[in-house]
């Protein structure tokens, strides 16, 4: 059994058992967490697909950690110009494990 769900402006498909960085989403290493915007639930005898959303679907995670992602770069030049500025930037995200589906 899988599910799309929505969260922080992305959609991330999700089995139980799974762990998946997120958005950073408020709470403590424990908490748990529900999400109600699911999108898509499939098991093995049928798929159902939501307008925008599943009725009465959610699903069920626990936070692992809230952590800090890869550092991007940011660089920006205007040629000709002798102009140039390198910058970084971390996200900071949430580590979750998905604990149940329910359709």
């Amino acid at each position: 059994m899988y599910a799309v769900i929505k969260t922080g402006a992305k959609q991330h498909r999700v089995s139980e058992g799974d762990v998946l960085s997120v958005e950073k989403l408020a709470g403590a290493k424990g908490d748990e967490v529900v999400f109600n915007e699911v999108l898509m639930v499939s098991d093995d005898k049928a798929v159902k697909v939501g307008k925008p959303f599943v009725e009465g679907a959610k699903v069920v995670g626990q936070i692992v950690a809230q952590k800090k992602g890869q550092k991007l770069i940011v660089y920006h030049m205007k040629k000709r110009k002798g102009f140039h500025k390198k910058t970084g930037h971390r996200q900071n995200l949430t580590s979750m494990k998905i604990t149940k589906i329910t359709a």
